[in-house]
Formats: C-alpha cells, sequence, structure tokens
C-alpha cells in the first residue's frame, strides 16, 4: 500500500467503540469506561439502550497528572453494588492507556473477581484499524474462559478478512471518499421494479454485519414480496450455527420472522460474523448456478460480493449503510448504490426485523402499478 493510501484522511471507527460493541455481543453485563465522561458517549449510550450498562471513571485533568487507579477500583465495586453483574468488562481509554494505567491491578484490589467474570481491554483509539478493538476484547474473553480458544482463532480469521476487504475495496482504500447519500431510491426501485414486472430473474444476498441485518432483511423481504413466486434467489448470511450465542440469536430469529411471512432462504452463505467471506461464497454461487440471472440485489455489505470480477452480465442493486461506501461501490461498477440512512443506531437493542426507507420505497411503488402489471403475490 502506498504511503498515500496508508494516510487516511476522512473519519474512520474508533477501536475503543469496538471493543464496548464486543462486550455487548458477549452479553456482557456492565462495561466501566476508564477515561474522561465523554469518551464515546454516543456509543455508549446507544448500547444502553440495547441493555448493556455503561459506567465512566470519568477521569480529569487531576487523573491525568496523578493517575485515576483509585477512581478506577472505586467505580468497578459501584459498579458490583449496582447491578450484580455475572461479567463486567474494563476498557481502556487512550487517557488512561498514555499515562500508564493498570487495569489488570485495579481489577484485582477491588476484589470484584469474586464476585462476577471480569474481561479488561487495553485499547485506545490511535490504531488505524478499529478491529484490533474486538481481537483484543475477543482474546481476553478467551482468556477468562468466556469463549473457546477455537472460536477466538475464527473470530480473529473473520476480523482480519474485514480488515483487507476495507482497504481493498471499502471505505478505507483511499486517502479521502466523500461522504454520499447515494442514488435516488424512488429511482432505483422503480428500475427494479420494471425489471420484476417485466419477469426478470434474479438474486438477492442479504451479507449484513450483526444487528444491521434486522434492517437489511427488510428489504430481501420487500423484493420477495414485490416479486413472482421462484423468481427471486434468496442468499443470505444467517447460519443460526455460527458465532457468539447473541449473534446467532439474531439468525435465529430473522430466519423465524422470514418463514412465517412464506419466504425462504435458498443458499445459507455463512453466519452474520462472516460477512467478509460470506460474499466471496455468494459470488462464486451464483457463478455456477445462477448465471443466467438478470440482476442481483446485495444488501448489508455489498462490496464484499466481488460479482463484478466473474463479467456476469448482471444488473446490481446495492444498498449500504455507509456513507463512504456508495463511491467505491460505483468504482467497482455497481449501476445502483442506495444508502439506508442511520440504519445502524436504529437497529440497536432490535428484536425482529425493522422497517426500511428502500423496502418500504419499494412495496409502495409496486401498490401504483397497473393491475395488468402487479405480481400474483402483491
Amino acid at each position: 500500500m502506498s504511503e498515500e493510501l496508508a494516510m487516511i484522511l476522512h473519519p474512520r471507527p474508533s477501536a475503543i467503540v469496538a471493543a464496548l460493541y464486543t462486550l455487548r455481543d458477549l452479553d456482557v453485563d456492565v462495561a466501566v469506561l476508564h477515561g474522561p465522561a465523554g469518551c464515546s458517549f454516543k456509543h455508549s449510550r446507544l448500547l444502553e439502550e440495547d441493555g448493556m450498562h455503561v459506567l465512566t471513571t470519568a477521569m480529569n485533568e487531576s487523573n491525568f497528572v496523578f493517575g485515576g487507579q483509585d477512581a478506577l477500583i472505586a467505580v468497578l465495586r459501584r459498579a458490583v453494588e449496582m447491578f450484580h453483574p455475572y461479567v463486567l468488562g474494563v476498557v481502556g481509554t487512550c487517557s488512561s492507556m498514555i499515562i500508564g494505567e493498570d487495569l489488570q491491578q485495579a481489577v484485582e484490589e477491588s476484589g470484584i473477581r469474586a464476585k462476577c467474570k471480569v474481561i479488561t481491554v487495553n485499547v485506545h483509539a490511535g490504531y488505524r484499524d478499529n478491529t484490533v478493538g474486538v481481537i483484543l476484547t475477543l482474546e481476553s474473553a478467551c482468556r477468562s474462559g468466556l469463549i473457546s480458544r477455537a472460536e477466538f482463532e475464527r473470530q480473529k480469521s473473520m476480523l482480519e478478512a474485514a480488515t483487507r476487504l476495507e482497504k481493498e475495496v471499502g471505505a478505507a482504500s483511499r486517502s479521502y471518499i466523500p461522504p454520499s447519500k447515494g442514488d435516488s431510491k424512488i429511482a432505483v426501485a422503480n428500475r427494479l421494479l420494471e425489471l420484476i414486472r417485466a419477469g426478470k430473474k434474479g438474486v438477492c444476498v442479504l451479507n449484513a454485519k450483526k444487528e444491521t441485518a434486522f434492517m437489511f432483511t427488510d428489504i430481501l423481504r420487500a423484493v420477495n414480496k414485490v416479486a413472482k413466486p421462484l423468481q427471486i434467489i434468496n442468499l443470505a448470511n444467517l447460519d443460526p450455527t455460527v458465532g457468539l450465542e447473541k449473534i446467532k440469536g439474531y439468525s435465529k430469529k430473522i430466519l423465524e420472522e422470514l418463514a412465517a411471512d412464506g419466504i425462504t432462504i435458498d443458499h445459507l452463505i455463512g453466519g452474520l460474523d462472516e460477512y467478509p467471506i460470506a460474499g466471496e461464497r455468494a459470488a462464486a454461487l451464483i457463478r455456477a448456478s445462477y448465471s443466467s440471472s438478470d440482476f442481483a440485489v446485495l444488501l448489508g455489505i455489498p462490496h464484499a460480493v466481488p460479482l463484478k470480477q466473474y463479467e456476469l452480465p448482471l444488473e446490481i442493486f446495492s444498498v449500504t449503510n455507509g456513507p463512504r461506501t456508495i463511491e467505491p461501490l460505483k468504482w467497482l461498477g455497481h449501476e445502483h448504490a442506495v444508502l439506508e440512512i442511520d440504519l445502524h443506531p436504529k437497529t440497536m437493542g432490535a428484536t425482529g426485523i425493522i422497517p426500511s426507507e428502500f423496502g418500504d420505497t419499494l412495496v409502495k411503488l409496486s401498490s401504483f402499478a397497473p393491475a395488468s402489471c402487479r405480481c400474483e403475490d402483491s
């Protein structure tokens, strides 16, 4: 990678936040951030809405000079008294790591190990790749016996693949990528409906990341709703046997809801944490068995599905939640790229499929079709 590409000028996700989300995925009851009160405030608030208590030691100017070990010990004890957690996470920040705070020592001195399991994560926001925060958290969880060594190694390989993906074709592939709101949802939905009404065959690929699947699945459901039976082949990374228990639960819930709506996933291409390789599986499967399809709808992490490299004559409709992934999708040759704005905050704490703007647009526009053009089940 050139020096220019090594310097990313646009904002990138934080490893601290990634560590917090990973604690949530591990069903941690309470997370204690050892840093200033405002550190990761927005994400901490969202995580609390998702059921994990987030506390802070609220480090100040005095702590930056004289240390905040005593404050951390006090907050750890208070956290156990207030919430009686089964698992508690302790996350470092830039402030605590710069002055050399010892999280492990504070845990031992607090005496909380006698009352709960503890995951300590020494992390800061200076890493170029936010996935470092995930790996450090999972490694600590492995040491604490919360996940197996085999699961840790599998997760680590997925995260390394995700990092490569972003650097090669995603939001870290160029030093500056302008944010974009994507193509008009109405225009793209009308084009998709035009193909469906003409009887064209399509493939719908759900390749989403964790809880974002709750909204991207709504678009898969909408595509199937406006199409005729057997017109759409569905591929999804919803394997309920792969990943952490909480994430597997997402897949189970989504599959149950789809089944209740009469929608079948024809091929499971992996779990919700396997999107970096599940996209490759989807592309290979389409090339092998569905190359005669006329269009493909890619949902979640579209740039992980390398259809264009196979030069298949598919018109591609991509839906993402990243403003800085729209331009890379265009560079990859995707004809249509739609953005679901603020999708991630909307899916925090979700317990079922959540309505999407594009899915809603597609269904509503389909109702405007002349009776002779409407699909049999719309």
